[in-house]
Order: structure tokens, then sequence, then C-alpha cells
């Protein structure tokens, strides 16, 4: 481990480009720290924190594909850096760092801010409790998606969340209990306003949770969205019907028929 006088090695990961440079500026700026990685997205990120073992990794919450949620959450205790989230979420929503001692940085970033978060960096690698540690990402971690630490666990247990870059299942809420539902049983899934109906096996599971925010938690060469309200299992498509109007209407094995807007024509290709 470093010592205080020596540069901390850290990644950086963020989806927006401008946002790494400003980082690596800021890091730069106070000195200190070796930036040994600049990561696109989450599942480069875990790649290069596997593979190159840095003291730190500045993680971009809202990311497309696997979040700075989801990151955390697959990387082995073993191999697990000290994290500086770095989000947008507002003040609010970061208690659950705060109340679980674990650092974040709020953007836009601010130089003093950036400096006292390393200098915590620094005291907790002296101080090092990794298995401590990674209790206190759980819990905050469980305070911003709204699961329970004890589920996160479970499933890092299973290892459903490591390897592939997306859960093989989908952890739905509904009165007071969590349900698990694998990623292959679901047909489709449609918006029912603000929440989203997930049809699997002949069941429909209610989750509050944007389109979006679910898209991105689907494995992209199995799920598409085919409409602005609806995505569904490609492996389940047996028909595809083109209309005058330019729109689609898909066939599923249970007989099911879905509308693909002409906004998502292009998609025809990954269902040939």
């Amino acid at each position: 481990m470093n010592g205080k006088t020596d540069p901390l090695r850290a990644i950086v990961i963020d989806d927006e480009p401008l946002a790494r440079r400003g980082l690596c500026l800021r890091l730069d700026e106070i000195g200190g720290i070796e930036v040994i990685a600049e990561c696109g997205n989450g599942r480069q990120g875990l790649e290069q924190i596997l593979e190159l073992r840095p003291d730190v990794a500045f993680v971009d919450i809202q990311m497309p594909g696997i979040s700075g949620l989801e990151l955390v959450q697959r990387i082995p205790v073993e191999q697990l850096p000290q994290v500086v989230f770095v989000t947008a979420y507002d003040q609010y929503a970061v208690e659950a760092f705060e109340v679980n001692a674990v650092d974040y940085v709020l953007k836009p970033i601010e130089e003093e801010r950036l400096a006292l978060a390393l200098e915590r960096v620094r005291e907790k690698i002296a101080n090092a409790d990794i298995a401590s540690q990674r209790e206190q990402l759980l819990e905050a971690v469980a305070g911003l998606t709204k699961e329970a630490p004890e589920v996160l666990e479970q499933k890092l247990v299973a290892g459903e969340l490591g390897g592939s870059a997306y859960p093989e299942k989908i952890a739905i809420k509904d009165s007071g209990k969590i349900t698990l539902v694998p990623t292959r049983e679901i047909d489709w899934i449609d918006a029912a306003g603000d929440y989203m109906c997930v049809h699997a096996k002949g069941e429909t599971h209610v989750m509050r949770i944007t389109m979006k925010e679910l898209e991105q938690q689907l494995d992209p060469r199995v799920f598409q969205r085919i409409h602005r309200s609806t995505i569904v299992n490609l492996n389940r498509v047996c028909e595809i019907c083109a209309h005058i109007n330019g729109e689609y209407h898909l066939v599923l094995n249970n007989g099911e028929r879905l509308k693909m807007s002409r906004s998502y024509k292009n998609k025809v290709q990954h269902f040939l």
C-alpha cells in the first residue's frame, strides 16, 4: 500500500469525456496522484480495476450499461480499491454516502472538495479495513438503489453481479418483498405511467423505475426497445408483420402482438 507521501494510483470512470478530462486536470493540479487509466463505461472500468489494482477509483454514478453503483457491487472484496463517487445527485440523495462514510464529490467538481476526498482516501488506506469498507459501500449503494444490503450481498455471493456485464435477475420490490425475476424469462416490458410492467412466464410484475434505467440493466443483444414504451426479448419474437404506414407488428411465441413504431424500425435487423 502507498504511504502518505507516495502518489496514489487512480482510475477515472465516467462516460462523459469532458468530465473525465476536467477531473484529471483537477487531480493533476492537486498533485500526489497518478491517473493510470481513464474509462468511458462501467464494463471497461471493471476490467481496468481488476487488471491494474488502483488505490482509488473515481466512479461516476450515472452511466449507461453498468452504472457506478452496479460497478462497485461487482468488484471482488480482495480487489476493491478506495471508491470516490462522482455524482450530480442532490444533497439529500448523497446522505447515503455520508451516513456510511463513503466519499463522493458533486458535479460540478470543486477543487477544495476533491482535495478533501483525497485526504480521506489516504487516511482510509493507512487504516485499511477492507471488509468494513465493503460493507459501507453496500450500505451506501442500498441507500440509493432502495435494495436491501443483504439482497446485494446475496447477489455478490451467488455471483449474479460478477462476470456478466448485465445482471441475470431483476429485483422487483412489491409490498415489502423482493422478487428476483430471471432476465431470460422476461417476454416483454411496457410502461404504465411511472411504473414498468415486466411480463415473464405468464405473470406481470410491476416496478417503479424509468424505462431508460431499466433498459440499461438489460443486455442489448437480447432486449431491444421497439417503442418509446416497449422493450422486447428478441428470443421471443417468432414473426414480423410489416404495415404500409412503416410500422411493424411483432408476434411473440406466446401469441402476444407488439407494435414497433416507425422511429424504431431500423432495429428490425436485430431480429434477422
